[in-house]
C-alpha cells in the first residue's frame, strides 16, 4: 500500500507539473516597459507619424492644436480601413484653429469631440494606440512650430500608465467628471500636478534643470527658492517673449539660479516643459508633459505628464537643456 501511494503521488506531481508547464506556455511574458524620447526640432515627427500607422485596432488622441494634414490624412487613412479613430480636440481656447480638423475628421469616419468645457483649456497632448503604447507629448501638432520650436515626446508601453490614459479618455470624450488614475507616473492637471512638481522639486538634493515655455506660479517659485537656499543648483532655460516672466527670474536669479532666456517669436522658441532632478545621481528623476509652470495649467486645465526616470530619457533631454542653455541670451 505504502509503495502503490507513493506511486499514485508521483503520478499526481508529474501533472502538477505539466499543467503549470502548459499553464506557463499559455501565458505571455509581459513585454518590458520601455521609453522613446523624441527630442524636437532635431528629430522630426517621423515616430509619431509611425505610431499613428502602426495601429492596429484604435488611436485616440487628446491634442490641444491639430493642423498638421499628414496626421489628419493618416488618422482618416486608418478609420476607413477599420480602426476605431477618436479625437479630442479644445474648444475654449482653439475651437477657430482647430476646426477644419474636426470637420475634415468627422467627414472621415472618426468620432471627434470638442473637449470638455469644464477645463479652462484642454491642453493634454497624447496619442494612444490600439490600447497598448501612448506618445505624452509637449508638442502641438501644428506644422508651422516644428522646425523651430524646442519640444519633447516621450513613447511608453507602460501598462499602468496606457490604462490610466485610456480610462481618462473615455471619461473626457463623454464629458464625465472623473479622478485619473495616476498610473505608474501619471501627473495630471487639475489632478495631482502641483503635488508631483513639488514633490519633484522638493526632493532634489544636488541639481534641478528646468525647460519651460511659462513660470508664473507662485508655489513653484517658492519650491525653486527654497531649492537653492538648501544649495541645489538650478538652471532654467525660459522662453520670456516681451520678458513677461522678468519679475519671477529676476528673485530667482538674486537667490543664485542660472537663467538663460529665448525671446524671439520668430526665432527659436522654447515650447518645452520639463524638469530634471539630481541628473547623474541614483535618484535623478525627469518630468516632461504638457503642464507650464503657471497657476492656471496646474489647477485648471486638463493637462497630463510623466515623472518618470529612464536613464536614456534623461541624458537626452539633459544634453537639449544644456545646449539651450549655452547658446541663449544669459538673464
Amino acid at each position: 500500500m505504502v509503495r502503490k501511494a507513493n506511486l499514485l503521488q508521483l503520478v499526481a506531481a508529474i501533472a502538477v507539473v505539466a499543467c503549470l508547464s502548459v499553464l506557463s506556455a499559455q501565458t505571455p511574458t509581459p513585454a518590458p516597459v520601455t521609453y522613446t524620447l523624441i527630442t524636437e526640432p532635431s528629430q522630426g515627427l517621423a515616430s509619431i507619424y509611425d505610431l499613428i500607422s502602426s495601429a492596429k485596432k484604435t488611436i485616440d488622441i487628446t491634442i490641444y492644436e491639430l493642423s498638421d494634414t499628414t496626421v489628419t490624412s493618416s488618422l482618416a487613412a486608418s478609420a476607413t480601413n477599420g480602426v476605431a479613430v477618436r479625437v479630442i480636440l479644445d474648444q475654449n481656447s482653439e475651437k477657430k484653429n482647430n476646426t477644419t480638423a474636426f470637420n475634415y475628421l468627422a467627414s472621415h469616419k472618426v468620432s471627434v469631440h470638442w473637449a470638455n468645457p469644464t477645463y479652462a483649456v484642454t491642453h493634454q497632448k497624447t496619442i494612444t494606440v490600439d490600447q497598448a503604447t501612448t506618445a505624452i507629448m509637449t508638442l502641438n501638432l501644428t506644422p508651422q512650430d516644428y522646425a523651430t520650436t524646442r519640444d519633447f515626446a516621450v513613447i511608453t508601453n507602460d501598462v499602468s500608465d496606457v490604462a490610466g490614459i485610456e480610462t481618462t479618455f473615455n471619461a473626457d470624450f463623454q464629458n464625465a467628471a472623473i479622478t485619473p488614475p495616476t498610473g505608474d507616473n501619471l501627473v495630471w492637471s487639475p489632478t495631482n500636478a502641483r503635488t508631483a512638481l513639488l514633490a519633484l522639486i522638493n526632493g532634489a538634493t544636488k541639481s534641478i534643470l528646468i525647460a519651460q515655455e511659462e513660470m508664473s506660479d507662485p508655489g513653484i517659485e517658492t519650491a525653486l527658492e527654497s531649492a537653492l537656499t538648501r544649495g541645489v543648483a538650478v538652471t532654467m532655460v525660459q522662453e520670456n517673449e516681451s520678458s513677461k516672466y522678468n519679475a519671477i527670474l529676476t528673485t530667482l536669479k538674486q537667490d543664485g539660479a542660472k537663467i538663460a532666456v529665448y525671446s524671439s517669436p520668430t526665432g527659436y522658441y522654447i515650447h518645452a516643459k520639463a524638469i530634471l532632478a539630481d541628473f547623474g545621481t541614483a535618484q535623478a528623476t525627469m518630468f516632461i508633459g504638457s503642464e507650464n509652470v503657471s497657476t492656471p495649467s496646474l489647477n485648471s486645465n486638463r493637462e497630463l505628464g510623466l515623472i518618470f526616470n529612464d536613464p536614456a530619457s534623461m541624458t537626452a533631454v539633459e544634453t537639449a537643456v544644456t545646449a539651450d542653455y549655452n547658446g541663449g541670451t544669459k538673464f
